[in-house]
């Protein structure tokens, strides 16, 4: 078997992974991926994307629902859940077409085929051009995550499903029952409510996303309750069976119930993809299904790398994209920093989005931080108001001795869109002194970042 040889090979094809062949090229670095999947990965065939794509149709159906509060007249919106699913795969496919064309475009030769480390610098790759041995002084693993499958609701596509099973429905469930109240459980909850669903909720947590700040994880509670969404905290799940079609889900903890439902979606969390990876006898450690790395995704193998949910969290897809660009600006010999986890934004795309950055207020109290804590309402704000966007609100922490912005937390409409202002100013180590000052272009939603922060400070304009 003949031996191909590039200065650097990725396994796996995802945000992660391609993004690092993609960076690998521009420095110059003979590149190879390997997929064995779709390129793009989970996130943008299975995840990230159609999600969204999902949930704007929602977002769609919900604005028509109101459309009479804006003047405008309207006849009954009616979901046709088929060409909703459409758009959301036709979109994904746009974009993995988008994908392979950047990798014609950096001249990166991709194989088609399962990976697994074969001796020092080798891959042998099995697919369907046969066996290949690929040798390179630079091996990244990208192999990302899947949804964790729990005892007893392995998805069979009818009663029990996983995202996947959630992303291509034939018909929107009478009753659904959500077993994780994360990120993607609440998104889902959000989107199979807007359709019409009889949508709970369980969550072995005190509250909903649980990472959130309190503050905006009680708000989000509020809001899917208010909708008429079921949710059960701090409960377990202790058994599940089938019984005359339908799924009888025994809780206990903070609620004793047994909840009945056609469909339950799993979605309590993810598990690294370290099988057949042939780590075996190497120096890549491992640790709860994720491969332990240094601040520059080295593994302890010499020449082999991990990034993304491969890597651990944050299990977020721009993350993986960040830590791409570190490790092969490392590997090239260039003087990249390190990835400050708590600088990476988070988002849900539920109703109301949430988004986020840095430490919420009991995580900087607990790390002895003296707080100054600014807090503004959409509700006072005008370009919301304009809008019908009066939910949610926009929370800021600082250090109260160096002016550092901590962390900052919104729940709104459009969130998402904004977390990249509090971002970029943590990432210059702006101060509440400049931020002050900055100027907000007049009517914008985002003027709520600024009187948030004025609240800090004693100096809210508008609240």
């Amino acid at each position: 078997m003949s031996e191909m040889k590039f200065d650097l090979i990725v396994v796996g094809g995802g945000p992660g992974g391609y993004v690092a062949a993609i960076r690998a090229s521009q420095l110059g670095l003979r590149t190879a991926l390997v997929e064995k999947a779709q390129l793009g990965g989970v996130c943008l065939n299975w995840g990230c994307i159609p999600t969204k794509a999902l949930l704007r149709s929602a977002d769609v159906l919900r604005l028509i629902g109101s459309a009479g509060s804006f003047g405008i007249e309207v006849g009954p919106a009616r979901p046709d859940l088929k060409a909703i699913v459409k758009r959301s795969r036709d979109v994904a496919a746009q974009l993995h077409r988008g994908v392979s064309g950047l990798m014609k475009k950096h001249r990166i030769q991709v194989f088609n085929g399962h990976a697994r480390l074969d001796g020092p610098q080798r891959l042998k790759v099995s697919g369907e051009q046969g066996e290949l041995s690929l040798n390179a002084p630079h091996i990244i693993l990208a192999t990302g995550a899947r949804a964790r499958v729990l005892p007893g609701m392995e998805p069979d596509g009818k009663h029990f499903w996983s995202y996947r099973q959630a992303l291509v429905p034939d018909s929107v469930p009478k009753r659904l029952v959500i077993i994780g109240g994360g990120a993607i459980g609440i998104e889902f909850a959000s989107f199979y409510h807007a359709l019409g669903a009889q949508v709970s909720v369980v969550e072995m947590a005190e509250r909903i996303l649980p990472v959130e700040d309190h503050e905006v994880s009680a708000h989000v509670a509020q809001a899917l309750v208010r909708d008429g969404i079921r949710l059960y905290t701090g409960c377990a799940l202790q058994g599940s069976k089938v019984e005359q079609g339908a799924v009888q889900l025994r809780l206990e903890g903070n609620s004793n119930e047994t909840l009945q439902a056609d469909v339950v979606l799993v979605a309590a969390g993810i598990v690294g993809n370290v099988e057949e990876l042939g780590l075996e006898g190497t120096g890549v450690k491992v640790q709860h299904t994720h491969v332990l790395v240094d601040e520059f995704c080295r593994t302890g193998e010499p020449g082999v790398y991990a990034i993304g949910d491969l890597a651990g969290a944050p299990w977020l897809a721009h993350k993986a994209s960040h830590e791409a660009v570190i490790c092969v600006e490392k590997i090239a010999g260039q003087n990249p920093h390190p990835l400050d986890p708590r600088s990476v934004p988070a988002c849900t795309y539920s109703h109301p989005q949430v988004a986020s950055v840095g430490y919420t207020e009991a995580q900087a109290r607990s790390a002895g931080k003296t707080l100054k804590v600014g807090k503004f309402p959409f509700a006072a704000n005008g370009k919301a108001i304009a809008m019908g966007a009066t939910e949610g609100f926009v929370k800021v922490v600082f250090d109260a001795d160096s002016g550092e912005l901590l962390g900052a937390h919104m729940v709104g409409e459009e969130v998402t869109e904004m977390i990249q202002g509090y971002t970029i100013a943590r990432g210059l180590e702006t101060t509440e002194a400049e931020l002050i000052e900055s100027i907000l272009p007049h009517p914008t939603m985002s003027e709520a970042m600024h009187e948030a922060v004025l609240a800090a400070y004693e100096r809210a304009l508008h609240c």
